[in-house]
């Protein structure tokens, strides 16, 4: 014997409280809808993806945004896809080093953008560009399509991505995944967090935490640990040389 649907009562617009219950249910069944689906993964992808971060502010033929257009195009000659946020500066410097590399069989250059009312433009080295509306959903974005992060210098932005990947790492929500800073900047940093997360008696960290980011002084050393990395995904997905 069936029986008939419990009907969910109707809720008055005057009703403000039960207005913002039913508001407040939806928006976090939204959400645990979108995590759910974010469990999904592809078997496999064609090609290694490797995200750079950096500054927005560094200009074409300062040293830095050479080095890391070199590192990028040396990335790209190895089959890496190569994913940034899709601005100017560094953004641009490894998206134009990816572009330089045509002649590896199709690799992108990507770019994850948000919106914001200056640098409204996608860097004109990007091939396929994602646009978001919020800080959140971008940098789910990134950790969702990357096989390695490379932290080149950069400001506050670069610091809240890099920071973020550390912790996805910490808390092992991301595994086996390079995070690799290059440059001094941010071997200041990883000395600093040692210093102060491991102080004997006020312990806020643990000490195989700090070895989590590979701290590296160049491009050329960041491309070697990501080449080590990438033999390894290539065995794994079948298609070691």
């Amino acid at each position: 014997m069936s029986t008939a649907p419990s009907q969910t009562p109707a809720v008055s617009l005057a009703d403000e409280e039960a207005v913002k219950r039913i508001l407040v249910d939806t928006i976090f069944g939204l959400w645990a809808t979108v995590n759910n689906l974010s469990r999904l993964r592809p078997s496999r992808h064609e090609r290694y993806r490797v995200t750079v971060f950096g500054s927005a502010r560094t200009q074409p033929g300062h040293w830095v945004y050479e080095e890391v257009k070199q590192m990028c195009s040396d990335l790209s000659a190895m089959d890496c896809d190569i994913i940034t946020g899709g601005g100017p500066g560094l953004m641009q410097a490894a998206n134009e080093g990816a572009k330089a590399a045509q002649a590896s069989r199709g690799v992108q250059s990507i770019g994850i953008r948000v919106h914001l009312p200056f640098e409204q433009n996608v860097n004109p080295f990007v091939e396929q560009a994602f646009e978001h509306g919020t800080f959140f959903t971008r940098l789910h974005q990134f950790v969702l399509m990357s096989d390695a992060y490379i932290v080149a210098p950069g400001g506050l932005g670069t610091v809240l991505e890099s920071m973020m990947i550390w912790q996805l790492l910490q808390v092992r929500h991301l595994h086996d995944t390079p995070l690799v800073f290059a440059g001094r900047m941010w071997k200041g940093l990883v000395e600093w967090a040692s210093a102060q997360m491991l102080r004997p008696g006020f312990e806020l960290a643990s000490p195989q935490d700090m070895q989590i980011p590979h701290c590296v002084d160049n491009g050329a050393e960041a491309v070697a640990v990501i080449r080590e990395h990438h033999e390894r995904w290539l065995a794994e997905q079948g298609k070691g040389t």
